[in-house]
């Protein structure tokens, strides 16, 4: 995916100002006619890379400040925030989002701000789940130092070959003394792992599957490995409670422990090779299709993008349980809504089955957005009884076209199912059954 045309003038004005500068004064330093910085200023051009190592070595300037409006998730994260039902009736489109963040920067960043702190959880007190997910918002899910580093770490273990829960194994016993054993779930009740210093063993209950297993021997390596990487993001997010810093922390070490079973190049080639098959990806990569759908909301690498999928997933009485937008711009809004034509809904009755979906929602939003959607239940690693959770990955339909899941699936707006606000805030009386899902089967494992 192409990158997008770096806009910076209000960055641009707010250095010239700090410095004390006419517009004829720094044009002059930076080689470049008034005019023209006039016109980089008013965002009416981009900032080319000459311009940029000009003010780089001509002032004291660090370049990821022109990048400011990643700290509230650039226009998707604002736009999230503008999808609040409380804007409804000002149908603020992604357009007019664009032109506030590119205008405005540092206003955007005050709303974003304000918009944060008077959350509607606010009034109930701390929210750290909300909080916690703002921050992998704000990072739209990838934290390319931590890849880089997982990467090399793969390549290193040459997990590319052979036995990858062997290479693991070794990479523990080797490097840190520890040995992997798997229990019966009576000797870990309750628990899916433990780390045991005193035997110097990482326990593992015997109800976890094979992926589940090497996911958490991974995790591991990630928590021994990565630490001081893993609490530099952490840092880096101020978050205000220490339940927040944690479940950030959790998720952080789930994203390494990811990116090392699923090392970002190799994956994103296999990919596209195979138009994102999910059933042969999940089966190159010895990963379960939960793991294989938070992977794919972490495409964002710079010069190397995949495709912006969002994730989430469902309980079995249709609540969602967790949201993960990456850089699809889906909004979480979606937290509370019940939609029963859209697929999560009719997974629990289709287990195995891989069903998709093209629909429209989009809360606040002048046109709801067109997405093609992807649906199946997994089986919970670990627990003690049957419980099931359905899976959903999502992205735009204007980029479904190539995807293995999309053959035979119309991408037509009008085929579309729209799923409007969700029963919750519909408020039709007149409304005595769902609206029939439009659903397409695949044969999943």
């Amino acid at each position: 995916m192409a990158e997008s045309t770096l806009l910076a003038g209000p960055s641009l004005r707010r250095l010239r100002k700090r410095e004390g500068l006419t517009q004829a004064a720094m044009a002059a330093s930076l080689g470049i006619s008034p005019s023209y910085l006039n016109l980089i200023e008013r965002n009416q051009r981009p900032l080319s890379a000459r311009v940029l190592v000009q003010v780089i070595e001509r002032y004291d300037f660090d370049p990821r400040d022109l990048r400011e409006d990643e700290a509230i998730g650039g226009v998707d994260g604002l736009a999230r925030r503008m999808a609040d039902k409380r804007f409804n009736d000002l149908g603020i489109d992604r357009e007019e989002v664009q032109e506030f963040l590119a205008a405005a920067p540092q206003a955007a960043a005050a709303f974003a701000r304000l918009y944060d702190n008077s959350h509607p959880d606010a009034e109930r007190g701390e929210d750290p789940i909300g909080e916690a997910r703002r921050a992998v918002e704000r990072w739209q899910n990838h934290f390319a130092d931590l890849d880089h580093a997982a990467e090399d770490l793969a390549d290193e273990l040459r997990l590319s070959r052979g036995d990858i829960s062997a290479a693991l194994i070794e990479r523990l016993r080797e490097k840190h003394r520890l040995s992997v054993r798997v229990l019966p779930s009576e000797v870990v009740p309750g628990l899916v792992h433990r780390l045991d210093l005193h035997a110097r063993q990482l326990q593992l209950s015997e109800m976890l599957g094979g992926a589940a297993r090497r996911f958490q021997i991974a995790r591991q390596i990630a928590t021994l490995e990565q630490r001081d990487g893993i609490e530099t993001v952490v840092a880096g997010a101020n978050l205000t409670s220490p339940e927040a810093r944690e479940r950030f922390r959790e998720h952080v070490t789930d994203y390494v422990a990811s990116a090392l079973l699923m090392p970002y190049s190799r994956f994103l080639r296999a990919c596209e090779q195979t138009g994102y098959d999910l059933p042969i990806l999940g089966r190159r990569f010895s990963v379960s299709f939960d793991q294989l759908a938070q992977r794919l909301t972490t495409l964002q690498r710079v010069g190397e993008r995949g495709l912006p999928f969002f994730s989430a997933r469902f309980g079995r009485t249709g609540r969602m349980v967790h949201f993960t937008a990456g850089a699809s711009g889906a909004a979480y809004p979606l937290e509370g809504a019940r939609w029963p034509a859209w697929a999560p809904y009719a997974a629990f009755e289709s287990r195995g089955t891989m069903l998709t979906q093209a629909v429209t929602f989009g809360e606040g939003e002048a046109v709801p957005r067109h997405w093609f959607t992807i649906v199946r239940t997994v089986e919970v690693d670990g627990a003690a009884c049957s419980a099931r959770r359905a899976i959903v990955l999502g992205l735009e339909a204007r980029f479904a076209s190539e995807l293995a899941q999309a053959r035979g699936v119309s991408l037509d707006p009008l085929d579309a199912v729209p799923l409007g606000v969700g029963c919750p805030r519909c408020g039709r009386a007149d409304c005595l059954t769902p609206a029939p899902a439009r659903l397409s089967l695949q044969r999943g494992s």
